[in-house]
């Protein structure tokens, strides 16, 4: 009976489907009924009262164009994960797929180009808004032919501004959030120019507001010829990687670079060429064979780890997947282990001897450290996983076939340990890649229940948790505590 209750329970961890639908209220309508008009052409429609309703009106058709651009479930409804995307702050430039350039394929017909900084807005010093113009030009020119040259007078080739609402061109900005910047492919007159919102909170390297370096970036590879590209992570995605705040350690995604490249061609200064972080493939939910590096929760959210990606799955139990550097900037690009401390609020992932913190998406002062901040021996060089223990105070880390007791309230290790995995728990054998524990309700009693990833059952947690084939559960996967 309680198997069977369990194969139920689990059957609804973590089947992906969209989001409930919305009691639409009339703003968020006029919301995305702006935002499929900015970003995706949606023309006026002629029943507004119905149009959310009819399964072929235009603004339908437009929303399953918008979701299958970001990679959400295609509905064609206003589903809360769609809600939430479109409220995201985000480049003024619709949205195309691919790394993609602009129809006709324009392009500057020099290398050579100028650039003006036209005034300056009051949240930064001037020198760290010429700065982070400097340094958006040059990730470009990285990877091109193309030099950038600043002039002081007269019409250069991108004239950059900070504005608000109203500011000469077509497209007004919209205040606080929203809309961030925009800016105008290659071609006489307007075409290069860069705008940007001032009523925006623009920082040099900070979290608490947007990071200009990046905006510009972005906003600079309209200016050079491309349009919006639909992989997440990259630089020519349309929304803005709000969490990231040092430029010194940007570097564009290869789709980026072919993107430009695509234009102008490889900087040929560069012997050798240098190398960039590949987007990673997109790891498959179902995938059969798939073993999973992490799994964690993170305010009241669970979070699976496999290589540069994360699957979020929310209390409504609607999922999406994100690159790991697309929500924390700081984080390295893939990870061993990781865990929550709800009593700290407080999240830890490991890589290699380190381990970094992070408070929300942002990475705690001083970190990363090394796993001997810890307590663990020098010896140990990687940490293949770790779960939370709210009942106990307690930390299980679990390093090749042995684990240990961190203790969160003490700061340290509890003794008598490293502990071989199979004594603590009996019929678990070989290394345990990742572990998670949830609560469940079996009839009339509360179990929390400590799920373990342990190749060769590791397809097993796969399939449990991502395609719902429960009862094919192997003893050893699972204890009750």
């Amino acid at each position: 009976m309680i198997l069977s209750q369990m194969c139920f329970l689990a059957s609804l961890v973590l089947v992906i489907h969209a989001g409930p639908i919305l009691k639409l209220a009339d703003k968020d309508e006029a919301t995305a009924e702006h935002y499929l008009k900015s970003f995706y052409n949606l023309t006026d429609i002629t029943n507004e009262t119905t149009a959310f309703q009819r399964e072929a009106s235009p603004l339908t058709e437009k929303m399953k164009e918008m979701q299958k651009f970001f990679g959400l479930k295609v509905t064609g409804k206003l589903d809360k994960e769609t809600m939430e995307m479109m409220k995201k702050p985000r480049c003024g430039v619709p949205d195309v797929v691919a790394y993609s350039t602009f129809g006709g394929r324009p392009k500057w017909q020099t290398n050579k180009l100028t650039y003006r900084i036209m005034n300056y807005t009051p949240d930064m010093s001037k020198a760290e808004v010429d700065e982070s113009m400097e340094k958006a030009l040059q990730v470009w020119a990285n990877v091109t032919p193309l030099r950038f040259t600043r002039i002081n007078s007269g019409t250069a080739d991108i004239m950059i501004s900070f504005a608000t609402r109203y500011h000469g061109d077509a497209s007004p900005f919209d205040g606080p959030l929203g809309t961030l910047a925009h800016a105008f492919a290659p071609s006489p007159g307007i075409g290069g120019d860069a705008h940007f919102d001032d009523d925006e909170f623009f920082t040099f390297r900070s979290s608490k507001g947007f990071v200009l370096f990046l905006v510009a970036a972005h906003e600079f590879g309209h200016s050079l010829g491309l349009s919006h590209s639909d992989v997440p992570g990259t630089l020519m995605f349309p929304t803005v990687a709000s969490c990231f705040t040092d430029p010194d350690r940007f570097s564009l995604s290869s789709d980026d670079i072919r993107g430009i490249q695509s234009l102008y061609g490889p900087n040929r200064d560069k012997t050798p060429i240098q190398t960039h972080p590949e987007v990673p493939t997109t790891p498959k939910a179902c995938d059969p064979n798939l073993i999973l590096d992490a799994a964690t929760t993170l305010r009241d959210e669970t979070m699976f780890f496999k290589d540069g990606f994360f699957w979020r799955r929310s209390p409504n139990r609607t999922v999406t997947q994100l690159q790991i550097k697309s929500f924390w900037a700081s984080a390295p690009d893939n990870i061993d282990a990781a865990y929550e401390d709800p009593v700290q609020d407080k999240l830890f992932l490991f890589k290699g001897r380190q381990v970094w913190v992070f408070n929300g998406i942002n990475l705690e002062r001083g970190y990363p450290k090394t796993l001997s901040s810890f307590g663990l021996p020098s010896s140990v060089r990687k940490v293949s996983a770790a779960v939370y223990d709210k009942n106990s105070g307690k930390t299980l880390l679990f390093v090749d076939k042995v684990y240990y007791s961190y203790d969160e309230r003490a700061k340290k290790m509890d003794r008598g340990y490293p502990q071989r995995v199979e004594s603590g728990f009996p019929g678990l054998t070989g290394e345990v890649t990742a572990a998670h524990m949830s609560n469940v309700i079996l009839g009339p009693e509360y179990w929390y229940l400590l799920w373990f990833v342990n190749p060769p059952t590791a397809s097993l947690f796969t399939q449990l948790y991502f395609c719902t084939l429960v009862c094919q559960l192997a003893e050893n996967t699972a204890y009750f505590i």
